[in-house]
């Protein structure tokens, strides 16, 4: 028999759905913490358990996350929908703002002039002239590859990288690479699975963190 739990407004269905996370993934989970709550979010986001074994840390990554947030910074998105998915109630409250650079005319024109993807052609500009304090990459592994290229190069180094190209080709060889990085804290997921809407639920999950953190200073 299916039994449809009457609940109507929007909170109390998260609220829900993360203690029905937290049930089904009973102690000691693979993740403690604050690095909990971030997984958690991804798994919220996707009602994928796979996320248990999948998802990697570098070991600053949380708390680099939720200090810049903490400091009013810019983010680069490498999709409209990852920056859709990033609410403006979370990033006004803790004054930031969110860059997506997919539809600029300077990009469309670079990407056309170079024959490369708009999102490496984006991430160029991104590192040029927004400098972000945080790169949420969830479709491109092309945008991936190019910020590891700026920061070896000394053009970039950004307080985190949430790296979760999604695809076939060169996403899984894309995180690969970043896990291998030792200069820019990250959050990853390992192999072909990510998006933009995991990417954006990390952000989210580091913002409200920061808004816990802001309201226990006051």
């Amino acid at each position: 028999m299916t039994i449809i739990q009457d609940i109507k407004r929007g909170e109390d269905i998260e609220a829900a759905s993360m203690a029905i996370i937290d049930s089904e993934v009973p102690l000691p989970r693979p993740y403690q913490g604050a690095q909990w709550q971030v997984v958690r979010r991804m798994i919220h986001t996707t009602a994928d358990f796979e996320m248990l074994r999948l998802v990697r840390f570098h070991p600053q990554a949380v708390e680099a996350g939720v200090e810049a947030l903490l400091r009013g910074c810019v983010l680069f998105t490498d999709t409209e929908m990852a920056r859709a998915g990033i609410p403006d109630r979370r990033m006004d409250a803790l004054g930031c703002s969110v860059r997506c650079l997919m539809r600029d005319a300077e990009v469309l024109a670079l990407s056309s002039e170079q024959g490369c993807t708009r999102a490496r052609a984006a991430m160029d500009f991104a590192v040029s002239d927004i400098r972000p304090d945080i790169y949420v990459i969830g479709n491109a592994p092309t945008a991936l590859l190019r910020l590891l290229e700026h920061i070896e190069a000394g053009r970039a180094k950004p307080a985190l990288i949430v790296g979760m190209p999604v695809g076939f080709v060169n996403a899984a060889e894309s995180k690969d690479l970043l896990l291998r990085q030792s200069v820019v804290p990250f959050i990853a997921i390992e192999g072909r699975k990510g998006g933009s809407a995991l990417a954006a639920s990390v952000i989210n999950a580091l913002a409200d963190l920061a808004l816990a953190q802001n309201k226990g200073g006051e």
